[in-house]
Order: C-alpha cells, then sequence, then structure tokens
C-alpha cells in the first residue's frame, strides 16, 4: 500500500504518511541520513536520492499545502499543455480561509469553489483545464491576452468553446465577461488562435468580406490539412501564423499546402499578427483583390472614415 501511494505521488510522501504505514520518526531520520531519501518542502520527503524531477517538486508542493490543495493557473497550465514551458513560479490554490506557510517559489491563491474546480482523476490535483484558462484569462493584463487564453485551450481540442462557456456561466465575477462571451461564439466557429479572431473581426467583417470557413478540412495522402480560412466559392485560402519564422519542418509543410492548392487551382494568401491588426486595411484590400479576381463581384466597405481598402482594391 505504501509503495503504491510512493509511486503514485512520483516518489514523494509526508511525514505523516510514512507514520501511517508504520514507519518511526528513527527509520525516517535514518533514510534521510543516509541519503537514501531527501528532504522537499517542510515535513515532506523525496523516497529517492538526486535531483527531484519536476512533477516531484509538483507534488511536494501540493502535498505541503495540505488538504484540498489543487495545481492551478500557469501550473496547471503546464501539466494540461496550455503552455509549452513551466513557469518559473509554481501556483497551487487552496480553499479558501486555509492558513498556508509561505514556500519559496510558490504563489498560493485561495478560492471557495476549489473542490469544483479541480479535476476528478488528473494527478497530481490540478484544475480542470476550463478552470484552468478561465483562471489565466482573469489574471491576464489585456482583453486580447484574455481571449488568447481561451483561444489557445481550444485550438489545442484541450476543450471546446461550450465546455468553456458553461464554466464561465457559473462563476459569480468574471472580468471582461461579455467579451469573452462573444469571442468564444467565434471560437466555436472554427478561430483557433487570437491571430485567427483578428483576421475574423479587423479584416473580414470590417470590411464587409466574405464570410470564409475556418478550420476547413482538405484530404490528403495519410490525414487531412486544416485551412485556417477558406473562401471555397472563389477558391482562395488565407493561412495565419503569428510566429516570426518558422522552423524548417513547418515551412515545407506550408509549401506541400500551399502547393497541393494550386495544384487545385486555388490562390493562397499567407498573413501574420501585424496583418490582421495594424495594416488589417491594406490587407483586407489585398484580400478583396484576389476575391474579386476569382469570381467575387463585391467590394469592401471602409471600417472607419480614413480605410483606404476601397480604394487600394483593385
Amino acid at each position: 500500500m505504501f509503495d503504491e501511494l510512493v509511486a503514485r505521488q512520483h516518489g514523494v510522501v509526508t511525514r505523516q504518511q510514512a507514520y501511517a504505514a508504520g514507519l518511526t520518526r528513527a527509520q525516517i531520520e535514518a533514510r534521510l541520513r543516509s541519503g537514501r531519501w531527501q528532504r522537499m518542502i517542510g515535513w515532506t520527503y523525496a523516497t529517492f536520492s538526486g535531483v527531484p524531477p519536476r512533477r516531484a517538486v509538483l507534488w511536494a508542493v501540493v502535498l505541503r499545502a495540505g488538504r484540498g490543495a489543487t495545481l492551478s493557473h500557469e501550473t496547471a497550465a503546464e501539466l494540461q499543455g496550455l503552455t509549452d514551458r513551466p513557469a518559473p513560479l509554481v501556483h497551487v490554490t487552496v480553499p479558501a480561509g486555509r492558513r498556508v506557510e509561505p514556500m519559496s517559489g510558490v504563489v498560493v491563491h485561495h478560492a471557495a469553489a476549489i473542490d469544483r474546480a479541480r479535476h476528478p482523476t488528473r494527478l497530481p490535483p490540478q484544475t480542470r483545464i476550463e478552470e484552468t484558462a478561465l483562471d489565466l484569462a482573469q489574471r491576464a493584463r489585456t482583453l486580447d491576452e484574455a481571449v488568447g487564453w481561451l483561444s489557445r485551450a481550444c485550438g489545442g481540442r484541450l476543450t471546446t468553446a461550450s465546455r468553456l462557456l458553461r464554466a464561465m456561466a457559473v462563476r459569480a465575477r468574471v472580468r471582461w465577461r461579455a467579451e469573452l462571451t462573444a469571442a468564444l461564439g467565434d471560437v466555436a466557429d472554427g478561430c483557433h488562435s487570437l491571430l485567427e479572431l483578428r483576421y475574423l473581426r479587423g479584416v473580414e467583417r470590417a470590411h464587409g468580406l466574405p464570410t470564409g470557413e475556418r478550420q476547413a478540412a482538405r484530404s490528403r495522402r495519410g490525414g487531412r490539412w486544416y485551412d485556417d480560412v477558406r473562401y471555397r466559392r472563389y477558391g482562395t485560402r488565407v493561412e495565419l501564423d503569428g510566429r516570426a519564422a518558422h522552423p524548417v519542418d513547418r515551412r515545407r509543410r506550408d509549401a506541400r499546402r500551399d502547393n497541393a492548392a494550386a495544384v487545385n487551382g486555388e490562390t493562397t494568401l499567407r498573413y501574420g499578427w501585424s496583418d490582421a491588426t495594424t495594416g488589417a486595411c491594406d490587407t483586407a484590400a489585398e484580400v478583396a483583390t484576389v476575391l474579386r479576381r476569382n469570381g467575387w463581384v463585391g467590394r469592401p466597405r471602409p471600417c472607419r472614415t480614413d480605410c483606404p481598402a476601397p480604394t487600394q482594391t483593385r
């Protein structure tokens, strides 16, 4: 039983757990002196030598924080694949009213509904992905950053817009509730990143362009490709990527996709962050020109009084 507990907790136990398994204080101290065990945080121990791996560190934080403690915010995002790298601080949430001794490198949050927010099976204890994304959105400095967390969760297929909306509905207080609700509607329609949302709102809708299909699937040998935006009727695809540069394998994949589209007689346009934000009007004019060349009979409308898009469209 003790061995199973140790394995489940990535080799980390509390002193109380060791006592419950029948170990005495003298036996614990002997293991520590010999180096077979090592002290982690407070009265938590790693039952192995060497540098503790990340999961062991996170277990030590949860166990030291006590009953009801749950990894949350950036740390839960790390475990769930919502971020690419560990944050410098470990975030843990405990029930409201609980006092936890300060721990170096650990941020302690308090929440009355942490039992509801905790994932029922994932270990170490962590908030559900919907709660993680919403917690991060609420700590965001800007609305764009908040929307980015929600769209990233959906774009990574970690959750869905409808689940996020349900989780948001039970929260009494949500900053930017109306704006986030509207953004999740667009996410449900296929916008899987903040850049895609910016293109939809700042380029397509703001300038009256036709509504494209989001995440439109195309068959290929061995699988499928998904186009960010596809104007199927006008043989035009728009690919969006906010990174300044692509890895070599990503560039090759993009080239294969573009070439496959060209073989089928489709035009591919590629845009980055500045094209959908500060350069949205110029982008709209360019997209409109291609759409008109491919059969669209409309013209873009100005998004503001000095919008250059209508006059730039050929």
